[in-house]
């Protein structure tokens, strides 16, 4: 134990990590799960084009964790979460300070939706790319420098209690991050979307000066791998078959439970409404999760991990089902839900529940696949299947979003005004949204595809052991 230890048994280290891990979490649920809305509303991107820079951020958000890790270990864990919080609120900051900057962006009002516009056809909307790289660079230390402090603080005695209070406040963060949002919307419409990423660069800034007075962890600075050694363990992954091809399997399921962030947001206000609350419902899944994991545990745990991962797989067709459903009805209130409303959330309990059976014993699964004695190092890019879902996810929400549940900015007026007529009770909505559940239906498919080739890859996987 860290000779600073606490009365509580845990370093000071210990928990200061454990508090910035919350603020930075805060910070970046909250942006995240309106980023879509932040790129098409404030800065005009087209769907196609805010799902495509969206799918790249979080992308280098999976992939880049091993290697700035590794520059970590090299450094020292202070310096890298000084360097983090410095880019990261140098980014959210940016975010902030973006639309003012930009030629041309005014606020007008369409009806009841606020939107900045004059960006449409401007290529300086695109600064918001260098910005994203602060952002996006200075995130990916985050996940691995504070784990490692939480391994680096315990002991084998009080380990899995440091793990469970790291988890804890994660959790804490990310709920609270993605509460925030719903009242900067209601109280500055579409403006506080852009007041959101103050209060991200706010969050950040506050654990910078945490860690430059408080933190001190234990001597490391010079270990690890170097950046050629894990390049070299990426290539020796994505040369081994099996390993690709349960990652490309598990994508789907990923693609699926990226419309959290990548789809429904949009989807959720352009078809229920702006009273709607995309960002309350996203909270749905960490809450099933929380909720299901020990009932799941339980249940499993004489069953083999790849049997769980199978189970949660045959879940999720259902939970994009569900997500079709509220658009398949009259459009009359449901227990004082619009239909389109209620059903995203079942379909997100849904996606929790399947979340619950493949997680947790996904890593399990994939360090058995690993050459003995390089489990740890292979397990660094177990979140490779993230970064696939995040690109090809994000991409083709875009592409589904712009056919058959479009902006209603891209209508005509006519068809702007019977779009909030039909939200207000009188009438049908536009021809353009006649289809959306559509967009759930793709996803219904790609959910059923990864989960009958994860039940044939186990049948080959068997035969071969």
């Amino acid at each position: 134990m860290s000779a600073s230890a606490t009365k509580t048994g845990f370093s000071r280290a210990f928990w200061v990590a454990n508090v910035v891990e919350l603020l930075e979490r805060a910070a970046w649920y909250g942006v995240f799960v309106a980023i879509t809305l932040y790129l098409s509303r404030i800065l005009a991107f087209s769907d196609i084009e805010a799902a495509t820079v969206s799918g790249v951020f979080s992308a280098g958000l999976y992939l880049l964790p091993t290697f700035s890790g590794a520059y970590a270990d090299r450094i020292g864990f202070r310096r890298a979460l000084l360097l983090a919080f410095g880019l990261l609120t140098l980014g959210y900051g940016g975010m902030w300070l973006l639309p003012t900057l930009l030629e041309g962006a005014d606020l007008v009002t369409y009806g009841r939706e606020v939107e900045f516009t004059g960006l449409e056809t401007s290529s300086h909307k695109w600064l918001f790319v260098p910005v994203m790289l602060l952002v996006m660079v200075g995130g990916s230390f985050i996940k691995s420098v504070i784990t490692g402090t939480v391994a680096k603080e315990t002991t084998a005695a009080n380990r899995a209690r440091g793990y469970s209070i790291f988890y804890a406040l994660v959790n804490i963060g990310a709920f609270g991050g993605k509460t925030v949002v719903k009242p900067l919307r209601e109280g500055m419409g579409n403006e506080g979307l852009v007041v959101l990423n103050l209060f991200a660069a706010s969050m950040t800034a506050v654990a910078f000066v945490l860690v430059l007075l408080l933190y001190k962890a234990r001597p490391g600075q010079g270990e690890g791998k170097t950046i050629g050694e894990l390049w070299s363990a990426l290539v020796r992954v994505l040369s081994q078959g099996r390993l690709v091809l349960l990652i490309v399997i598990i994508t789907g399921f990923w693609m699926v439970q990226h419309q959290l962030y990548a789809t429904m947001p949009k989807y959720v206000l352009r078809m229920a409404g702006e009273d709607a609350s995309p960002s309350w419902y996203a909270n749905v899944n960490p809450a099933t999760v929380v909720i299901t994991i020990g009932a799941v545990t339980a249940l499993m745990k004489n069953r083999s991990a790849l049997t769980s991962m199978t189970v949660g797989m045959f879940v999720m067709p259902v939970s994009a089902f569900a997500m079709a459903a509220g658009n398949m009805t009259d459009g009359s209130e449901i227990l004082g839900m619009h239909p389109v409303a209620l059903m995203m959330i079942v379909g997100i309990m849904f996606q929790g529940l399947a979340e619950s059976f493949i997680s947790p014993r996904f890593l399990e699964y994939f360090s058995l696949q690993a050459p003995q004695g390089e489990e740890g190092l292979y397990l660094g890019f177990s979140h490779l299947h993230s970064f696939l879902a995040s690109l090809l996810g994000f991409i083709t929400s875009g592409f589904l979003l712009d056919a058959f549940c479009p902006d209603p900015k891209t209508l005509t007026e006519a068809e702007q005004a019977q779009r909030l007529a039909s939200l207000a009770g009188s009438g049908a909505m536009p021809e353009a949204y006649a289809h959306a559940h559509y967009i759930w239906f793709v996803f219904v498919g790609i959910a059923s595809v990864a989960a009958v080739s994860l039940v044939v890859y186990g049948r080959v996987m068997r035969g071969r052991q």
